[in-house]
């Protein structure tokens, strides 16, 4: 059996736009609703939703059959948390708040086996097709995708360096940390915050790498995606934070992917 090809990383990589969905309901019926809405991307949340790691094995295998990629975010950049869920087959993983180029570093070698990197090595696991999947230890970092969060002045301070981590495939902006750390807590767009968000996607930008945002406003995502120089595609994604019945909620859902993909 063939290791299976990271579709997300590979079109970061290309420079092409990918739009995703913040998807923290912990429920892997949800999650596959949400899977087949067109989305490029959704996350799976553990650093703020009651997710653990039984409950994002099932979403992550009622995502499966669809082409919305799933990535995970760990609830911290501990070696043993981001083992377990590379494990249980997650592929993409965003680690929170990254605040110099040592800390992506640990990031990046808590997903790389030996000597490359420290992740434990198990070999009847999910990620490797419960042994199926023929040199996996030896190329599993070929289809990982490593995404790091920046959420306060220091990480932008060292913004340049995370990026030029080798093994970053992107770096992603945590908006309300990062306002709550400049004086602005519970803020997320605020004018004076605004515009540092607008340099420090310029700058992923110039790094080479991917840059993320979360928003929920429309106009705010529309300007992010179009934030800096056009040879490379922004990241960007809109949440849906609603409490409806399943068939409004889709179709909720489905609008906003539809009018973001204008």
């Amino acid at each position: 059996m063939e290791l299976p090809v990271n579709g997300f990383k590979r079109a970061l990589k290309a420079g092409k736009r990918q739009i995703g969905l913040w998807c923290s309901l912990s429920s892997h019926y949800a999650t596959e609703l949400v899977a087949g809405s067109g989305f490029d991307w959704i996350l799976l949340d553990t650093e703020h939703s009651p997710n653990d790691l039984e409950s994002v094995l099932q979403q992550l295998q009622a995502a499966a059959p669809y082409p919305t990629h799933a990535v995970v975010r760990v609830p911290w950049n501990d070696m043993v948390t981001i083992k377990r869920f590379l494990d249980i087959g997650a592929q993409s993983i965003l680690i929170p708040y990254v605040q110099n180029a040592d800390e992506a570093k640990s990031a990046v070698a808590y997903t790389r086996y030996p000597p490359a990197g420290v992740r434990g090595v198990a070999g009847g696991t999910r990620a490797t097709r419960f042994a199926r999947v023929k040199d996996y230890a030896k190329r599993a970092h070929e289809e990982l995708c490593v995404l790091v969060q920046v959420e306060n002045q220091q990480g932008l301070d060292n913004l340049e360096k995370i990026a030029a981590v080798e093994g970053v495939d992107g770096v992603f902006i945590g908006p309300a940390d990062l306002h709550a750390s400049l004086g602005y807590p519970g803020e997320t767009n605020n004018p004076k915050i605004v515009p540092i968000i607008d340099d420090a996607i310029r700058r992923i930008r110039r790094a080479g790498k991917a840059p993320g945002i979360l928003t929920g406003v429309e106009a705010d995502a529309r300007r992010w995606l179009e934030c800096g120089p056009r040879d490379r595609e922004a990241r960007g994604q809109v949440p849906i934070n609603r409490t409806a019945t399943l068939p409004v909620y889709l179709r909720a859902i489905e609008r906003t992917q539809s009018a973001v993909h204008r």
